[in-house]
């Protein structure tokens, strides 16, 4: 567990310090010198190419993890499986690119009155797919090798560092909103290339395969678990994008940046996640393999409850000062509309951030291909929700369709994996945090109502006075609380 603390340290750090770019971004630039329809376009070309990067994967991100114990030896050489990593999505792409531009026109069907602006920019889509693939199949490689430190650097600060010059030079009208989206496109193609500059430099991977260790009972294997894969990726690849495609469709790229400014808000909490996770997954791979399903459960218990902690009082210190982020951010009367989105959505991604390295135990397992049918009712139900819910509340019914759909997929998938693997992410410490979050809740009730207006009372800017309040009673309440 001692590399996975260390790595998980490194990274979320990193991942802070890329946060913190991306609050300037999101909430200061883009809330300032963007139109929400045009925040709205950012995050409809992000989640499309996303999308189509996903499909177009055919399941390498996993295939990486769990058949990388196959090829390596004792000098963690990858012995041609880099080759195998790079041309399975290649192929994938070149599939999943033909029909995106064959079914243009239907797609188009389906935007054109509400959001014109985003058929102005669909091919953009293919590049800045292609970039987002690649980056995710370099960072996997690197994950494997225990190296998630400096592509999460790539990530998190680089790219957002750019991103931050790119809407900067939107903002004072350096460049067009066509090389804004040119140039957003190759931020993302500049850290691709890093990472693959990257990996060359740990010096264990390769472009030549070594087919000596392509056995046929491993071919097999491989070529049944992609196969699965792909088709649990045509099934629920789309959840994650639903509800903002809904929203694009139905309401307009308007109400979809209302609804991605609320949805970056509640995202801080997945942070801890991203390093935890992908520095456990090749661990409980190999632990899988080798069938030790106690370390397996030890490590998703110990992962679960960290990540647990920490979004527990990321989710505190964002609901209890959520008044005054909108007041503080440029044009928060505008987006102030995504209030209950952001509660909606920081639910959701608490618990599913929670769960979700207990969940990736089945990827790893004999039980692989039954997460099909729960992928399946997890895509239904999202779909279904996102349907009736956003005719009848708006972008509040996104975010609930999104937390329902997800809480009822992960039960059920969830109590299989206990019953089938013996395995679980939940402990009672867990118990415990939500005992102390809800006395922190408590206290910072009694805190806005009785000491908050002794603090209004000095006479200078409220404003700077509702910051310095806020900052005192978060950290003092959240210390605290620790």
């Amino acid at each position: 567990m001692g590399i996975v603390i260390r790595q998980s340290i490194k990274g979320t750090i990193v991942n802070y310090i890329g946060t913190f770019i991306g609050l300037i971004t999101v909430f200061f630039v883009s809330a300032k010198y963007l139109t929400d329809t045009e925040i709205g376009l950012v995050r409809v070309l992000i989640d499309t190419a996303t999308l189509l990067a996903g499909l177009s994967q055919l399941g390498s991100s996993s295939s990486i993890i769990r058949f990388f114990p196959f090829f390596k030896n004792d000098k963690n050489e990858d012995n041609g499986f880099f080759f195998w990593t790079l041309v399975v999505p290649f192929i994938g792409f070149l599939i999943f690119g033909l029909l995106y531009i064959f079914f243009k026109e239907s797609i188009s069907d389906e935007f054109v009155e509400k959001s014109p602006l985003f058929i102005d920019y669909y091919y953009f889509i293919l590049p800045l797919a292609f970039s987002i693939l690649y980056q995710a199949i370099f960072e996997t490689n690197a994950s494997i090798l225990m190296r998630v430190v400096i592509p999460k650097f790539v990530r998190e600060v680089v790219t957002r560092s750019l991103l931050l010059a790119v809407y900067l030079l939107y903002a004072f009208h350096v460049i067009n909103l066509d090389g804004f989206v040119m140039a957003f496109c190759s931020v993302y193609a500049i850290a691709t290339i890093y990472n693959l500059v990257y990996l060359f430099t740990i010096k264990h991977i390769s472009f030549k395969p070594n087919f000596k260790y392509i056995t046929k009972d491993l071919a097999k294997e491989y070529l049944f678990y992609a196969s699965f894969l792909t088709i649990a990726t045509l099934v629920g690849a789309i959840t994650p994008f639903i509800s903002t495609l809904f929203i694009t469709a139905q309401m307009g790229l308007a109400f979809t940046g209302v609804y991605s400014m609320a949805n970056h808000m509640a995202a801080l909490i997945e942070i801890p996640s991203r390093s935890l996770n992908a520095i456990t997954a090749p661990q409980i791979s190999s632990e899988m393999k080798n069938n030790n399903i106690k370390e397996v459960n030890l490590l998703c218990k110990q992962v679960s409850l960290l990540q647990f902690i920490a979004g527990c009082f990321i989710f505190f210190a964002i609901w209890t000062n959520i008044d005054l982020i909108f007041e503080i951010i440029p044009n928060g009367d505008i987006y102030i509309a995504g209030k209950w989105v952001v509660l909606i959505i920081s639910l959701s991604k608490l618990y599913n951030s929670t769960v979700a390295i207990g969940l990736s135990v089945i990827s790893y397992s004999k039980y692989y291909s039954y997460s099909l049918f729960f992928t399946f009712i997890l895509t239904v139900t999202a779909i279904t929700l996102n349907n009736n819910l956003i005719s009848l509340w708006g972008i509040n019914g996104a975010a609930l369709s999104t937390l329902f759909s997800y809480l009822l997929y992960s039960i059920l998938l969830l109590l299989f994996i206990a019953v089938r693997i013996k395995v679980s992410p939940f402990s009672w410490k867990q118990l415990k945090t939500v005992l102390i979050i809800s006395a922190l809740f408590m206290l910072n009730w009694i805190w806005t109502n009785f000491f908050t207006p002794i603090f209004l009372q000095i006479p200078i800017s409220d404003l700077f006075v509702k910051i310095v309040d806020a900052v005192i009673r978060t950290l003092v309440l959240v210390s605290g609380g620790v």
